[in-house]
């Protein structure tokens, strides 16, 4: 490998997110969320897992920022929990606010810059029994919610994500079922995802007018899409799952639409996306400072009817896989890149996540991931490809710094570079995490 130097002002990171790491889920006064009741409604989660207690990061915070600074790893991008905040209508939490103050204390402490996300996924259970994101009244809540977290960390948070992956939120949420809070609804679905993104758009404009200094952005994350074959059919299946999946979010950003053959099929196969209100369009378009995205995989597709919305069958290639099953196939990282140069933005773009799932044993005080490091290494070289093109590529955030939660997945699923015990809760960092930290000091790949 010839040596591969990224930019001087290049943000090595790595991220978390509050549900998945940090319990205390009745502690500090926290309320509250539809994770918390999706985890203790059997069937919902593997082998009934819970995020009770997850990896102790309510209380283990200190010792987890410093073995971030440890590491060397000079950005750290986690959330801010919703029901820590407004744990009941109307009611703000001081304890919650102070214990994100103390986290940013121990960041500021070890020179780690903060990457803070208003919305990961656990939303509070009050806002839900009054509709959730399904209810456009939600957008006002939760622009108190992020105008309370821009005046108490606005100074000392330079970085803002509004929300984590929309697609995630309306599609597994509300039309796959899979997420909390469980529907299984695609009007509702296709609702949800508007709500979201408006709230988006709605946010940067109120942080803007605040007069904050720093940059604000959304995460989306996307999966390129490949057809099976070169037959107009499957071609035609990759074009609607690549509408479903990435378009139904970039177009209305970027564009200020929806993407057209999108709209007709919802409305054919549905009814008139009526939840589309005058003016919306412009306000999600209000253009943030970077784009931030999450990449695993890509998916390769071909016409059929297992997932009947899009007429569309998954079809398995012989690829190397991830723990989740998903192809090692970083060349649709760069044609995404590209992509998003070409036809969306040339705004600064951070890879806000990318790892993968593997599970290995604690052997003597050491986690072997061979594996997890040849995936971030080859990721990274189609990154350094893609800057050496002229792309605007600002920084890159390991998925994830520690095993943690992974959704309905429950504990089954290990992305983290740190390993920990869930039953001691102790952290080991894996080779990864220590090829990472060599990774940062040389400011690229050796």
């Amino acid at each position: 490998m010839t040596n591969m130097t990224f930019p001087e002002s290049f943000r090595w990171g790595t991220a978390t997110s509050a549900f998945q790491i940090e319990g205390g889920v009745h502690e500090g006064g926290r309320g509250e969320s539809i994770w918390d009741r999706f985890c203790h409604t059997p069937g919902k989660v593997a082998n009934g897992d819970h995020a009770d207690i997850a990896c102790g990061h309510y209380h283990r915070y200190k010792e987890d920022v410093a073995l971030i600074a440890e590491l060397g790893i000079p950005n750290y991008r986690f959330s801010i929990a919703w029901p820590r905040i407004f744990p009941r209508k109307g009611e703000l939490n001081q304890e919650g606010l102070e214990f994100y103050s103390r986290v940013l204390d121990e960041l500021e402490r070890h020179d780690i810059e903060p990457m803070a996300t208003i919305f990961h996924w656990d939303l509070p259970q009050w806002l839900q029994d009054e509709g959730g994101w399904a209810n456009r009244n939600i957008i006002p809540q939760f622009l108190e919610y992020a105008e309370v977290l821009f005046k108490a960390f606005g100074h000392r948070v330079k970085r803002w994500n509004t929300i984590n992956e929309p697609w995630v939120v309306a599609m597994l949420g509300h039309g796959e079922g899979v997420n909390a809070p469980g529907h299984t609804d695609w009007y509702e679905a296709l609702a949800v995802s508007h709500h979201v993104l408006l709230a988006h758009g709605l946010t940067v404009q109120r942080y803007k007018e605040l007069g904050y200094k720093g940059e604000i952005g959304v995460v989306l994350n996307f999966t390129p899409i490949e057809a099976a074959t070169d037959s107009h059919s499957d071609r035609d299946a990759a074009l609607r799952k690549d509408g479903y999946f990435n378009r139904w979010y970039l177009d209305p950003i970027f564009k200020g639409a929806y993407p057209q053959d999108m709209v007709a099929l919802y409305e054919k196969k549905l009814r008139p996306l009526d939840f589309i209100q005058t003016g919306d369009l412009q306000n999600i378009r209000t253009p943030g400072d970077f784009l931030g995205f999450n990449y695993y995989t890509r998916s390769v597709v071909k016409e059929g009817n297992q997932f009947p919305l899009i007429d569309v069958d998954y079809v398995q290639t012989d690829a190397a896989k991830t723990d989740m099953g998903w192809d090692i196939y970083e060349e649709s990282l760069y044609r995404l890149l590209t992509r998003l140069k070409v036809e969306y933005t040339d705004l600064p773009l951070y890879i806000t996540e990318n790892g993968a799932a593997f599970d290995h044993p604690v052997e003597d005080g050491q986690v072997h991931d061979r594996n997890r490091i040849e995936y971030i290494a080859a990721h990274l070289e189609v990154c350094h490809r893609f800057i050496q093109e002229g792309g605007n590529l600002a920084g890159y955030f390991v998925w994830s710094f520690m095993d943690n939660f992974e959704w309905a997945l429950g504990y089954q699923k290990r992305f983290g570079i740190v390993h920990v015990d869930y039953d001691t809760l102790e952290r080991t960092p894996k080779d990864s995490a220590k090829w990472y930290a060599e990774v940062i000091r040389n400011n690229g790949l050796v």
